[in-house]
């Protein structure tokens, strides 16, 4: 045997071919594999995905389905891991017979491997011409390890103390005295448990096996102690063989323990001296017993029945079988049997010590190892219990979710575990499980179950495992008997590590496999060329397997790994086959593999006219190895021929060139026989006897054509190719048993012949049909007698066959393509070209029928052609197109017409073309209509559809320039339109009139001109605004100034008024911050004009205060404010009418309202509140806290550094709606009419301004001219001597300041108002005394009266203060309304606003 040392990582083979056929393809099961088979037997399988929509359904019933599977070691299906276990398990039983275990040391962290060390050292020259010749680094190399560790020396002493007693003894040498060499390592050895492997194929497992993760059979074990060896036999068995002394390596602790004696045991003969162990220290002293008796040294094991009448016989010497010199008897442990010293070979010197086997014992190590083959579980699964087993199983060894286990990390496992001999992993697999008694996954139509549609589909398929061995095309369909697993599918349910091993199929047949569902099945394949080397490589590793298992191969219980395979030069391929997917073996190719995961699948054989010679071989290797046959391949042969009409033609044919050598074969063996003087024969049904009574005693073939008997020897039975083994009686006793005589076989093969030459008859006269000339037709029904004879027969597909169905189906096709034609009910119309094509075909058909409709056709087509080419250069010169009528009467003629004629199509080309023309220059005339840019372009499209001519292409020129042009003057409009750059008026204009000369309506130059119209008027309106009698108004120019800008034409009056409208702007939001107030909600022009509709909404005690537009200020409309004379008229009214307003409504006012009314007051519209305010023109009254008030001292000009009279106090109010404004000084408004002068622009608020301010002039000199007058005079002079006189006191008596004469005036110095001034002043108020000075009631009137107008107006005059004194210092002191601003001051002086 070869060493192979495979320590490297498994690599995959490469991969086998994979087919994926058509539905056309999938049709033909056979068909197709006879396709594939040049291709796909190079490799041995291959792997077949059906189209995506072949989904058979499963149909077995999993409740009922209940399997027993078998169990599988890995580890022991590889047949070098087998050898080597084999070779341990007998050395383990060596040196278990020497009364110790065998322990398997570790070197490089693993063990090692005795088997391949002892063949390495026994190659090399054995054990002493290894040490002798230091080779044992050359040994420690070839076993794989590292140099240069001195290892060798670690391999010697290993071998000397494990394997070299082992291998003398193998030898029947002696070992010579030696003392056992020590050996000290770091490594535990560990302890080998046997395999047991033949014995374990009878003794069924235990009930309570468990799947661990691993496990791990060797593992290093403590030495065993006195209370180990004293439970375990083993260890008490202490064996010395030979004349050598103890063996070496033993290791057994000494035991202390005596050997209890059994009471009922009797007494020994008196001529056996019976002596206890030497370590026995506790038995009693016998008075009897006498020291000096001389005794052996050996223990001699009593027998327990003495009264045994075969008690004597046995103490007697199984060599020599005498019993005399009892003290040499030797007791073997193991048999019982006794054995002299001096008979052994080789003899005993001395009684050896302990325990002690026969010879015969010892050898049963020697004895060979016995047929291998699987045990079957104990347990029953059903489908469900199963899965769950294998999916714990291999996610609990993978420790991850089984679906995640990558294939390449199975299978690589798969390959290092059963090489490995320290690593013991039990699978299961339910395999080869019959269908026929558990229903197979397909459905079948055997009546026990309603199928459905669907399933009635699956049932019939050619594909369906249990249709293909039946099909017509399969030779195994003459086979009568359901062979399980041939003909019948077997079933497989397998689980991860589950395996088939290496194995042909019986008889070399195909095989086919299916994967209903589950993880893919690994597979691996040799193609059939490659299975002599495979075997021969086999037999050259493991000889000790094949020596005693000649047809090991056929026993499907061993694997090779791959790799090894290719190393010896066997090609190898592999694939996965996933759930849906088929396998393929083809003959003689052996296979094996295994399961990545659970899962399911369906396999069985089929044979096809191809395997007919590899059959025969088969059968004839099957004799070499005496081999039992499955069925008779004579038998199916002949059955074949005896029918040959229901044969497919080219199974015929096969079985033709079949039969002839087997007749030829069987007549040569027959001859031998009538050679031999053999004459005796009697036909013999050979069909009707059962296999076991017709098989051949020396090779068990199964005969059928005919066997040899003899008359003497009645169960005797041989083939003719061993006639010369039958017995040793003479020839005259011999007799032919035969099935056919020789013509009855030769008829059969004539029978065949003629059916495998039937076809050449039929594919004669199909040519000659086929070929005829044009005058012999046939008539079709003669090709269809050809078709149903082939069909009847069953002749192939062949391309003769093919060309007539083509022929037949041409014939069919012209014939109804020629009545349709005829009868004009075709659904479409047929061009000329088809019309020939069909004539063309007619006429080279075997049958011909002649179409009359081309004549006319072709007629038809000349006249139409020749209006065509007539035209042509007329066409050219641009010349008068033929008449419009005679063009649609050729048109109607054609259209009527069962063939389109390809002149209709020139025909409507050349109408088309002079109704484009026509339309072309009715557009471009000068009587056309308006042409735009989508009417040029709409005729270029159709012009291109148009058959061309010069005259298209001249107007297609034309039309091109015009658009071009049109487009490019669009262009120009649209950058004129656009904003980015405005241009002058001019150039548009020339922009305008150029593009006015193009005959097209161009939107963009419309545009363009519109946009020019509008420049012109707005510039002719803004002269006639400029050259008015008046400025223009503001609101004019923002209008010219909003059309301009939208213009896109360039003009520089647009600036000019731009800067006058924004200087006209800026003078208004100056004049806003001049007069408003912040967050005022009047107008600028309301407040610059008299209060006429706030005066009379407060005459009906209305409180709203919206404003109003400018445009009912004055109640003018918007075409009144452009008229100053207007606005100065309806400005003197409306001061008229404001002033009589505030005099009603002074004459109207009355008291303060009561707290307690319902009345409404303030601009809040709230009930009345103490502290209300009473405004000082329209009498309205108000709370505090919703209107500001003036600060007592009066304005922030008064100079407060003197002291202030009480008629000097600011006790006046004015309410929001008559003091609208800041109130500028005169000063401030000159300064605006001046900047307003200069603006050559109208306001209506300039306008207002100017009447304002000449009606506060007006009013200025009116007040002067009254207070210039000799009363006012003397009252102002007494007012200013009442002052000094004030600031007089206050200089010589500061306790003094706040009176005067003790009860008419009081003062305020600028330094007490503070919070306890205004407390001191409030006591004093009451004490106020007056009028100070006098005045005549016409003087008074007049004052009022100018004083009235002068709060009017919304500007702050001198004046108005110097007339408010003089009537305060004239009047009473208004007690109640100084107390009231009193108390708010003290109260809210933080809410003093100055107005």
């Amino acid at each position: 045997m070869e060493i192979q040392i495979f320590w490297e990582e498994f690599v995959p083979p490469p991969e086998c071919p994979v087919f994926e056929p058509s539905w056309e393809e999938f049709a033909d099961p056979l068909g197709y594999i006879a396709k594939i088979r040049p291709i796909a037997e190079k490799s041995g399988i291959c792997k077949i995905r059906p189209p995506p929509d072949w989904q058979p359904p499963f149909v077995v019933e999993v409740d009922n389905f209940r399997f027993t599977p078998r169990i599988q070691r890995l580890n022991e299906l590889e047949a070098e891991t087998r050898v080597k276990l084999n070779y341990l398990d007998r050395i383990a039983k060596f040196w278990e017979i020497q009364g110790s275990s065998l322990k398997i040391p570790n070197i490089e962290r693993r063990i090692l491997d005795l088997f391949s060390l002892a063949k390495i050292v026994t190659e090399e020259g054995g054990f002493e011409a290894v040490c002798k010749e230091r080779r044992w680094a050359r040994v420690a190399q070839k076993l794989g390890y590292p140099p240069g560790k001195n290892i060798g020396s670690l391999l010697r002493s290993h071998y000397e103390r494990i394997v070299y007693p082992f291998e003398l003894f193998q030898s029947g040498a002696s070992l010579p005295p030696c003392k056992p060499r020590p050996y000290d390592s770091d490594e535990i050895d560990r302890e080998y448990k046997p395999h047991s492997i033949p014995l374990r194929q009878s003794v069924p497992p235990s009930k309570m096996s468990s799947y661990g993760r691993r496990a791990n059979r060797l593992k290093p074990e403590p030495e065993p102690t006195e209370e180990d060896i004293e439970k375990n036999p083993e260890l008490k068995k202490l064996q010395i063989y030979g004349a050598g002394p103890k063996m070496m390596g033993l290791g057994l602790v000494p035991r202390d323990k005596t050997r209890k004696k059994d009471p009922d045991v009797p007494p020994p003969p008196p001529n056996l001296i019976v002596k206890e162990d030497d370590d026995d220290k506790n038995h009693t002293d016998d008075p009897n017993d006498s020291s000096d008796e001389p005794c052996t040294k050996m223990t001699m094991r009593l027998r327990r029945n003495l009264n045994n009448p075969q008690f004597v016989d046995s103490f007697v010497c199984r060599m020599c079988g005498r019993g005399d010199e009892d003290e040499k008897l030797l007791l073997c442990d193991g048999c019982d049997d006794n054995y002299h010293t001096f008979c052994l070979i080789p003899p005993l010197t001395d009684p050896p010590k302990g325990n002690w086997r026969c010879p015969k014992c010892v050898a049963e190590c020697k004895k060979p190892a016995e047929a291998f083959g699987f045990e079957q579980a104990t347990r029953e699964y059903t489908l469900q219990s199963f899965g769950e087993m294998a999916d714990t199983f291999k996610a609990d060894y993978f420790n991850m979710p089984v679906h995640m286990v990558p294939t390449e990390l199975v299978e690589k496992e798969f390959w290092r575990l059963v090489s490995s001999i320290e690593e013991d992993v039990t699978v299961e697999y339910g395999a080869d499980i019959h269908s026929k008694e558990f229903g197979s996954g397909f459905p079948v139509n055997n009546g026990k179950r309603h199928l459905s549609d669907e399933e009635e589909e699956y049932a019939r398929s050619g594909w369906n495992l249990n249709v293909m061995p039946v099909l017509e095309q399969s030779v195994l369909c003459h086979i009568n008997a359901d062979i399980s697993g041939m003909k019948v599918p077997w079933l497989y349910v397998g689980m991860v590590f589950s395996a088939f091993c290496w194995h042909i199929e019986d008889h070399w047949s195909y095989s086919i496999n299916y994967l209903h569902w589950g993880e893919p099945k690994t597979w691996y394949g040799v193609p059939s060329s490659a299975a002599e080397k495979l075997e021969e490589v086999m037999k050259k590793l493991t000889p000790e397997l094949f020596e005693f298992q000649p047809d090991l191969l056929h026993q499907l219980v061993t694997i090779m790994n791959p790799n090894i395979l290719m190393s010896h030069g066997v090609p190898v391929v592999r694939t996965n086959q996933c759930a849906g997917e088929f396998v393929i073996t083809f003959p003689r190719a052996y296979h094996s593999g295994f399961n990545q995961g659970y899962n399911f699948a369906e396999a069985v054989n089929f044979c096809t006219a191809d395997w007919l010679p590899t059959g025969r071989s088969c059968i004839e290797h099957y004799r070499r190895l005496r081999r039992y046959c499955v069925f008779s391949h004579e038998e199916l042969t002949c059955k074949m021929a005896a029918c040959p009409e229901k044969l497919d033609l080219n199974l015929a044919a096969a079985t033709h060139r079949e039969m002839f050598i087997i007749v030829q074969e069987e007549r040569k063996l027959r001859k031998s026989l009538l050679e031999r003087g053999i004459k005796e024969a009697e036909r013999e049904a050979f069909e009707l006897l059962p296999d076991d009574e017709r098989q051949c005693d020396k090779c068990k073939t199964t005969c059928f054509l005919s066997a040899l008997a003899c008359s003497n020897c009645q169960e005797s039975l041989v083939c003719l190719y061993h006639a010369q083994d039958l017995c040793s009686c003479p020839s005259e006793k011999l007799y032919l048993r035969y099935r056919y005589t020789l013509d009855e076989l030769l008829a059969m093969l004539h029978r065949l012949k003629v059916r495998a030459e039937s076809f050449d008859s039929w594919a004669n006269r199909v040519k000659e049909a086929l070929e005829q000339e044009e005058g012999n037709k046939i008539d079709i029904k003669d090709l269809e007698v050809l078709k149903e004879e082939a069909a009847d027969k069953k002749f192939p597909n062949n391309e003769l066959l093919q060309r007539l169905n083509t022929v037949l189906a041409d014939i069919q096709k012209c014939e109804s393509s020629s009545t349709e034609l005829l009868s004009n009910s075709q659904s479409r119309r047929m061009s000329l070209e088809e019309l020939r094509t069909l004539v063309d075909t007619m006429q080279n058909l075997p049958c011909a029928k002649d179409i009359a409709v081309l004549q006319k056709i072709e007629e038809f087509d000349a006249r139409a052609q020749a209006l065509v080419d007539s035209t042509k250069d007329e066409w050219k010169q641009d010349s008068p197109l033929p008449a419009a009528s005679e063009i649609q009467a050729l048109l109607e003629e054609g259209a009527s017409l069962p063939v389109i004629a390809p002149a209709c199509e020139l025909l409507s080309g050349l109408q088309e073309h002079g109704r484009w023309l026509g339309e072309v220059r009715r557009t471009l005339g000068p009587e056309g209509s308006e042409v735009t840019l989508a009417v040029l372009r709409n005729l270029m499209e159709s012009g291109c559809n148009v058959p061309q001519s010069i005259s298209v292409e001249t107007a297609m020129a034309e039309l091109q320039e015009l658009l071009t042009i049109a487009v490019s003057w669009e262009e120009k409009a649209q950058i004129c339109l656009e904003d980015r750059q405005k241009h002058h008026l001019s150039t548009l204009e020339a922009i305008v009139n150029e593009a006015q000369l193009i005959p097209v309506q161009l939107p963009n130059i419309l545009s363009l001109q519109a946009c020019l119209s509008r420049a012109r008027a707005w510039v002719t309106d803004l002269e006639e605004i400029q050259n008015g009698e008046h400025y223009p108004c503001l609101d004019d120019l923002e209008g010219l100034v909003a059309i301009g800008r939208d213009l896109p034409v360039k003009m520089e009056e647009l600036k000019q008024l731009e800067m006058q409208v924004a200087s006209a702007h800026s003078w208004r939001e100056k004049a806003s911050k001049t007069f408003l107030k912040k967050n005022s909600q009047h107008s600028l022009l309301e407040v610059l004009c008299p209060c006429v509709e706030k005066s009379k909404k407060m005459e009906e005690n209305s409180l709203g205060t919206e404003a109003d537009s400018d445009v009912n200020v004055l109640g003018l409309t918007a075409q009144d404010l452009r008229d100053p004379g207007a606005i100065v008229m309806a400005f003197k009214e409306g001061e008229r009418l404001e002033k009589e307003a505030l005099l009603r409504l002074q004459q109207n006012g009355g008291s303060a309202p009561s707290l307690t009314s319902s009345q409404s007051v303030c601009v809040c519209s709230g009930q009345p509140c103490p502290l209300l305010h009473r405004c000082h023109l329209c009498k309205d009254w108000f709370h505090g806290g919703c209107v500001p008030f003036p600060s007592l001292l009066g304005s922030s000009d008064t100079n407060l550094t003197k002291p202030l009279c009480w008629w000097d106090w600011n006790t006046r109010f004015l309410c929001p709606r008559c003091q609208r404004s800041r109130r500028p000084r005169l000063e401030t408004i000159l300064a605006l009419l001046v900047a307003l002068q200069k603006l050559p622009v109208r306001l209506p608020e300039g306008e207002a301004l100017q009447c304002l301010t000449e009606r506060a002039i007006n009013w200025q000199g009116r007040a002067k001219q009254a207070l210039d007058s000799p009363e006012v005079q003397r009252a102002l002079e007494r007012l200013q001597q009442v002052e000094q006189e004030m600031n007089s006191i206050k200089e010589e008596a500061p306790e003094e300041k706040n009176k005067w004469n003790g009860d008419t005036v009081i003062v305020l110095s600028d330094s007490e108002e503070t919070e306890d001034g205004v407390e001191s002043l409030l006591s004093l108020v009451p004490c106020l005394k007056g009028p100070v000075i006098e005045l005549t009631t016409s003087t008074r009137a007049q004052l009022e009266e100018l004083q009235l107008e002068g709060d009017l107006l919304e500007v702050t005059l001198d004046q108005t203060h110097t007339i408010y004194r003089i009537l305060q210092a004239a009047s009473q002191p208004h007690q109640d309304a100084l107390i009231n601003r009193l108390q708010r001051q003290h109260s809210c002086p933080s809410e003093q606003k100055d107005t």
